[in-house]
């Protein structure tokens, strides 16, 4: 049997009316008959248990030998005093220990009430992710990754830590992780900003919290795409922003249609570089109305860059902020597509007059991102295995794309209206209006098919179904089964 290795003290009340010995007896019973101790778990030595409560050794002991001659207890060398593995059947006849009764408990219950922004926040149950087979959304091929390399710089940094990297951070991050990031932004996505503006969050989700916390106030409009990410939405519900739904078209958010519902908006989030969930990447044009509407207003604008480092059939975009000659753009970044998830590692640009309000809003949720993953993505970075592993991954990547529209178009030739397959680690597929896409994902996710539906994705009334599918975590043939189990399911 495990033994479960615990040297913590339980909570143990002696509340009179018996010998101690008696009433530490019960309690162990009790304890045991309740699930609060497991067999095999270790309890604390005679003299420490005495020690805690403040009492004399000598009825500690009493009360285990009645424990061990009753079966409850056993001992063993090396391994100190723990619960029998066989409990005797006499637990199960020990009453539960019921809570006192309160006047209130005859009365009406009081309710139990929660903020309201919750219901704003909590979304449509997310089904799609009971499966974890073809076509998670987000996800990337985490197989690829190079562990081996990982391991040796987290070990480096574990092995050689000071104690600066045991104490709270600088709340924007480790400086020279920052530095690294700058670099890689001005080279990689035009992103003009020096190390001083950089932020290190928990992922592009804790970006977003932090930004909407930093410049909104309750009752603040703002722009959202539609059809768009609902945690952006989420972000706004935190705050009681109000969100303004701006539809999306093939040149992505419309601009004009934005000034129309909202024309003061304090805010508008977009994903201009590959619009979530349909794709499009948003025109020249576009940005330019859009950088002119921030600076004639005194609106701001965060860029949600989730996924920028893979396109597939030309160089990738640049950057809307690096367009920005008004310091309006708030730019954000993730590492979980590029390197894995659980990571939580992301980061802000942030405009320098905004740095003390963006330091205050994250100093509030969570002071600051954990210093060893920092330092050894610094190292990952610097020498050289992050532009290799992206380079190795735009190669992948853009073989299970056309695997993927290849089975489409094999199995699911009329079914199935292919956008947004240009970039990134997913592509959309549009369903004909009698499709429902959730029930859909509900029966695809029954023979282990994860596919994301679209409709959930509008806010407001839905005008498109479709199924959003993920290819970065799946090999070219669970693509090819993971398509024709979704047209099974058609």
């Amino acid at each position: 049997m495990k033994r479960v290795p615990t040297g913590l003290v339980p909570s143990i009340v002696l509340e009179g009316g018996g010998p101690i010995y008696q009433q530490l007896a019960d309690w162990f019973r009790r304890a045991i008959a309740e699930g609060r101790l497991q067999p095999g778990q270790r309890v604390p030595s005679t003299r420490a248990l005495a020690s805690e409560l403040g009492v004399s050794r000598l009825p500690v002991l009493g009360a285990y030998e009645q424990l061990h001659a009753e079966g409850y207890l056993e001992s063993f060398t090396g391994a100190g005093t723990c619960v029998a593995a066989a409990i005797p059947h006499e637990a199960a006849a020990v009453p539960p220990r019921r809570p006192p009764r309160t006047p209130a408990a005859s009365s009406t219950p009081v309710p139990r009430r929660t903020a309201a922004r919750v219901a704003a926040m909590a979304g449509p149950p997310q089904t799609w992710l009971e499966s974890q087979g073809a076509f998670r959304v987000g996800v990337p091929a985490l197989d690829q990754f190079p562990h081996g390399v990982w391991s040796r710089l987290l070990s480096r940094h574990a092995r050689h830590v000071g104690i600066d990297a045991l104490v709270y951070g600088n709340t924007s991050g480790h400086a020279p992780l920052r530095e690294a990031i700058a670099e890689y932004l001005a080279t990689v996505r035009a992103v003009h900003a020096d190390a001083e503006q950089v932020m290190i969050t928990s992922g592009a989700q804790h970006g977003l919290q932090i930004s909407a916390h930093a410049l909104l106030d309750p009752g603040d409009r703002a722009w959202v795409e539609e059809p768009g990410y609902s945690g952006a939405q989420q972000a706004l519900a935190a705050v009681d922003a109000e969100p303004v739904l701006v539809p999306v078209d093939a040149e992505g958010l419309d601009v004009a249609a934005g000034i129309r519902l909202a024309p003061t908006a304090r805010l508008a989030y977009v994903t201009p570089s590959h619009q979530f969930p349909l794709g499009a990447t948003m025109s020249a044009a576009r940005r330019i109305e859009l950088l002119q509407w921030a600076a004639r207003t005194g609106s701001w604008i965060v860029e949600d860059d989730y996924d920028s480092e893979y396109r597939y059939g030309s160089k990738p975009i640049a950057a809307l902020q690096g367009l920005d000659a008004d310091a309006r753009v708030i730019y954000v970044g993730t590492f979980s597509k590029v390197l894995f998830p659980a990571l939580r590692l992301g980061y802000l640009v942030v405009p320098k007059d905004l740095l003390p309000a963006f330091r205050a809003a994250r100093d509030a949720l969570d002071t600051c991102s954990p210093m060893l993953p920092q330092r050894a993505l610094h190292d990952f970075i610097r020498e050289g295995h992050f532009a290799r592993h992206i380079r190795r991954m735009r190669v992948l990547y853009a073989a299970r794309r056309a695997a993927l529209q290849a089975a489409i178009r094999r199995h699911l030739p009329d079914t199935l209206q292919v956008v947004g397959a240009e970039a990134g680690m997913q592509l959309t597929a549009l369903l004909p209006p009698d499709v429902d896409d959730v029930a859909l994902s509900r029966r695809a996710a029954q023979v282990g098919v994860s596919v994301r539906p679209l409709s959930p994705c509008y806010r407001g009334e839905a005008t498109l179904s479709g199924v959003i599918l993920g290819y970065g975590s799946v090999d070219e043939h669970t693509i090819e089964e993971g398509v024709r189990r979704l047209r099974s399911c058609l």
